[in-house]
Order: structure tokens, then sequence, then C-alpha cells
């Protein structure tokens, strides 16, 4: 039995990774703040410690605890955001980091997993996207991603073994539905089933790159167990470019109702489209997405239908 330390673990992509740790009969420490995850998303078995990363006084409550792994998920993870407070995003998401390094050295913990986000690239042409080409973030968030990726490249000449998980658009079951900010899949379903009506910020030819929690879940677990990770910045998502006009073509025949689609303005911070090459994560450890779009969709929106029937 292994002891990781995983950040953001009442949020949406950190619950599922906490379970899949227990799930495998390791123990799980969970540090989150509580400000966009709940505490009925801390899975059952795991230590919760209720905090900031980015506050030195969080990590006296752990004593010097020595993990195998740190899986630092925790972050204000919407590039729209972003925008409202600049400090706080470079706080939560880049000085977190430092702090968890420093953590990490100071008892012994070399290996950190990093999510960080395809909003490190900004603009690209319509092709698939690989881990070499420049960054120019259009966002603040994606700013703090990339302070994040190279405080972790200089730290592995100092003793840490980090790898970065470029994560693209990420969908599945117990996505924040109240937050109509960030997640694409999330928003529209929330607005398809609660509002009958979807708003479209943006053009319906965007594009994205969805990949199901299921598969980002899986490449965490593969970076923890397989070596030849280690310095390496990777991307995750499915390699498959779908427009906005598709995505919503799929939701609205799984719902079967006729919902008015409106196009309004656009997002701050928002690229036109991107998607993934995942060329490099295969090549170095077998990674495979294996939920296609509409199979992850359909499980996505049984769970909110039967999440909106529990609270009725």
């Amino acid at each position: 039995m292994s002891k990781y330390l995983v950040t953001g673990g009442a949020g949406f992509i950190g619950s599922w990774v906490a379970k899949a740790l227990l799930e495998q009969n390791d123990e799980v420490f969970i540090i989150d703040n509580l400000t966009t995850g709940y505490l009925e998303n801390v899975p059952e078995g795991a230590t919760f410690i209720k905090g900031d990363c980015q506050d030195q006084a969080i990590y006296n409550d752990l004593k010097n605890t020595r993990f195998e792994a740190i899986l630092h998920i925790a972050a204000q993870s919407s590039g729209e955001i972003s925008f409202d407070d600049p400090v706080y995003d470079l706080r939560t998401n880049a000085e977190s980091t430092l702090r968890l390094i420093e953590f990490g050295l100071k008892t012994g913990c070399k290996r950190i997993v990093f999510a960080s986000t395809m909003s490190v690239y900004g603009v690209k042409d319509p092709r698939p996207i690989a881990e070499n080409e420049e960054l120019k973030p259009v966002s603040f968030y994606g700013v703090g991603k990339i302070a994040s990726e190279h405080y972790l490249r200089i730290y592995q000449g100092l003793g840490i073994e980090p790898t970065s998980l470029r994560l693209f658009n990420v969908y599945g079951p117990g996505q924040n539905l109240e937050n109509l900010r960030q997640g694409m899949v999330s928003i529209y379903l929330a607005q398809m089933i609660r509002n009958n009506k979807i708003i479209v910020k943006g053009n319906l030819d965007r594009f994205r790159d969805f990949i199901y929690i299921d598969d980002v879940v899986s490449a965490f677990m593969l970076c923890l167990k397989d070596q030849r990770t280690i310095g390496k910045t990777l991307n995750v998502g499915t390699g498959v470019k779908t427009t906005v006009r598709k995505l919503l073509e799929i939701m609205l025949e799984m719902y079967g109702k006729k919902v008015p689609v409106e196009i309004s303005g656009n997002t701050q911070g928002d690229i036109f489209g991107i998607y993934a090459d995942i060329e490099l994560f295969q090549k170095i450890a077998g990674f495979m997405p294996k939920i296609g779009l509409k199979q992850g969709l359909k499980k996505m929106f049984d769970w909110v239908i039967n999440l909106e029937r529990k609270v009725r």
C-alpha cells in the first residue's frame, strides 16, 4: 500500500483520481479549498484537509508525512474566470506548485504529476497540436500553468521527478454543473436540461478535443506506474477534432427534445479551436483513450438526468 497526496480531490478530476487510488488499496490524503469542489465528492476512506495549496500553513497539518507521489490537480481552471482576478489565478496555479515542490523536497517525495492544460498553447492552426509547439496562451490561466511547468522542469535538476499532463477538454459524471463558466460539455448539458435553452458564446464551428474522465484518470495512473513519463510533458486528449455544432447535435439527439440554441457574444480568453497530437504519450507509455464521444456523452447524460430526478 502506497500513500498519495491528491490536491483538488473534492473537485471533478481530483475526486476520480483519488477514487482510483483508493480502489487499489492505497492511502490517500486530499487538500481542497472547496471553492469549486464539494465535500460530498471526497471519496470515503480519504483523509481530507480543507485549505489552499498556496498556503504554507496547510502543510503543517500533514506533519511531514511522506508520500509516494503528489498529484497536483487543484487549480482555478477557467480561462474566462482567470480575468476576474489574475493575482489569485497566479497564486492558486503557480504558487501552489512551488509550495508542493518545497513540501516534496522537504519530506523526500520526489514524484509530482501535475495537471496542466491545453490552454498553454494559445491560438493555433487547425491541425493536431504536439507538445513541442510554441506556447502563447491568451488567458492568465494558461500563463500560470506554463509557470508551473517551468518550475517543475527547473526543480527536476534539484531532485524532483515531474510529469506535466496537458489536459484537453475533460468531461464526465461529477463535473460541476453549477459553474457555467468552465467546462463546455457540463455548461451545455446544464442549460439544456435545466433551462430548456442552450446559449453558445462563440461560433458553432469552433472545435475541441473532448476526453472522457475515465481516460484522464488512466493517464494519471499510467504516469505513476511508468517511470518513462518522468521529466516529460504530455498531451492528454483523444486526437479527435469535434466542432461545437457536432457536440450539440449529439447532445440534442440524446435528449430527444427540441431545445433552442442561441449564439451570443464570445468568451474572454477563448480560442477558436484546438485538438491534441497524442503520439508522444502513446510511444512513451502506451496511452490510448478508450471512450468515444458518443459513449462518454451518454454516460454523462444519464448521470445528469438521474441527478435532476433526485433533486426533484
